[in-house]
């Protein structure tokens, strides 16, 4: 749920250069991704509960904002959700441009919509086990371009290439690692499904900090040294040009590139696929809490899948299909870093509210700490606002638009006041307890 591997980076370093790309990649994961963390770790031993991240700020800072924070994650992921489907055409166009014609590109992209949607709806374990071989199968490409590097050290140097002009700049790949690097609480709102979620979580997140960062960097090193100018990773499946230099061909045909944009596709759909879980609990746990309709909280009778978040979560993603790549990376921050920050502020509320609370993981410092650890990945998404004034959306702003939709979440709230029905507050605090 955080990353599919090295793909969707390839604009970093052409924004950035190497030095600088791979500082990114580096000092990015120690102020953004540890941080964050360290702050699912601490709430999600404490609170293994359904609905993760908005069953947390409920509790710590009340209805209103635990609802704002669910508005703001499910509308975040309206643009984030989009961004798989727009890679998985970037890749898929690199060994078939014909459907860079005409719509043909939103037409695949809803094919993964779909698919991923029938796939959710057929339950948790088919999820899990597809998302598990599409991680093993698209690791296989990267994994051949750093073994193969080191014969074409200085091999690529002077190469020949095609012109390809970007708008990302230093800024812009500074977005585009922080998206790379975002998502951290997204496994928390299967928490109940997870074995010994106490334990688990605060485990697996510091372990995926470190792998993931690994991910990223020693293929960007690799390539470094065999000598690829920094200016081939312009556009999306950029990568697959990349490979082309390192592997070379076979009987004419750039084999490793051909597996490269295959193991893309995989990414996209793989990270896609496991996100729709992740959403459509989000309205589920609602439902169960009277904050949302209670059509929301329909499961399927076989699967258990709540097949109508799912279908609606779904409807919303399809309707971003075709926004550029940057633009929904700019939005998808801005938003989902709002939410962010509910939790970090709810971490600190907790801490000083229940004190006594059973954590089998806490932030280091105390309270300080508790505190400190929200003010780097504050100051990164300050970056996303400034760039968010050069995107526009429907004519606004990327930071007016954002703006609006944070907006929107209070109006709604208070407008839809008489149709739910009374919240069960201490439902949520029974059930963290017991579990």
């Amino acid at each position: 749920m955080v990353s599919g591997g090295t793909y969707g980076t390839e604009e970093i370093v052409h924004g950035a250069g190497y030095g600088r790309a791979i500082l990114i990649l580096l000092l990015t994961p120690l102020l953004w991704s540890l941080p964050t963390a360290f702050m699912i770790g601490e709430l999600s031993s404490a609170l293994p509960v359904e609905g993760g991240y908005y069953a947390w700020v409920r509790r710590g800072l009340g209805n209103f904002w635990g609802f704002q924070e669910a508005w703001l994650s499910l509308v975040a992921s309206i643009f984030d959700m989009a961004i798989y489907p727009t890679l998985f055409v970037g890749y898929l166009t690199q060994i078939a441009p014909w459907f860079r014609e005409g719509h043909r590109g939103v037409m695949v992209g809803l094919f993964v919509v779909i698919a991923c949607a029938a796939l959710n709806l057929a339950g948790i374990r088919v999820v899990g086990l597809t998302s598990l071989w599409l991680f093993f199968l698209l690791s296989i490409p990267f994994a051949a371009i750093v073994l193969l590097s080191p014969l074409k050290l200085g091999a690529a140097v002077g190469t020949p290439l095609a012109p390809i002009t970007s708008t990302v700049g230093l800024l812009g790949g500074t977005l585009i690692a922080m998206w790379n690097y975002m998502g951290w609480d997204n496994a928390s709102t299967i928490a109940k499904e997870v074995e010994r979620p106490q334990r688990t979580y605060p485990q697996a997140m510091i372990a995926a900090v470190i792998l993931v960062t690994l991910t990223y960097v020693v293929p960007f090193f690799a390539v470094y040294l065999a000598g690829v100018p920094a200016s081939t990773f312009a556009g999306d499946g950029a990568w697959a040009q990349v490979a082309g230099l390192i592997g070379g061909s076979w009987h004419g045909v750039n084999w490793l590139g051909f597996l490269l944009v295959l193991g893309g596709m995989m990414s996209a759909f793989g990270m896609f696929n496991a996100l729709v879980m992740s959403y459509s609990r989000l309205p589920l746990a609602m439902a169960q809490d009277g904050m949302l309709p209670k059509v929301f909280a329909k499961r399927s009778a076989k699967t258990r899948a709540p097949w109508v978040a799912i279908v609606v979560c779904a409807t919303g993603w399809a309707l971003c299909l075709g926004l550029g790549f940057e633009r929904l990376v700019t939005l998808d921050i801005i938003l989902y870093g709002a939410s962010l920050m509910l939790e970090f502020v709810t971490l600190v509320v907790l801490r000083i509210r229940e004190p006594h609370l059973k954590r089998e993981f806490r932030v280091p410092g105390g309270l300080p700490g508790a505190i400190l650890a929200g003010v780097f990945p504050l100051l990164l998404l300050s970056l996303a606002l400034i760039h968010g004034g050069s995107e526009t959306v429907l004519g606004l702003s990327g930071l007016t638009f954002g703006a609006v939709i944070v907006i929107a979440g209070f109006a709604v709230y208070f407008g839809s006041a008489k149709l739910r029905r009374r919240p069960l507050g201490p439902a949520i605090v029974q059930s963290a307890e017991v579990a």
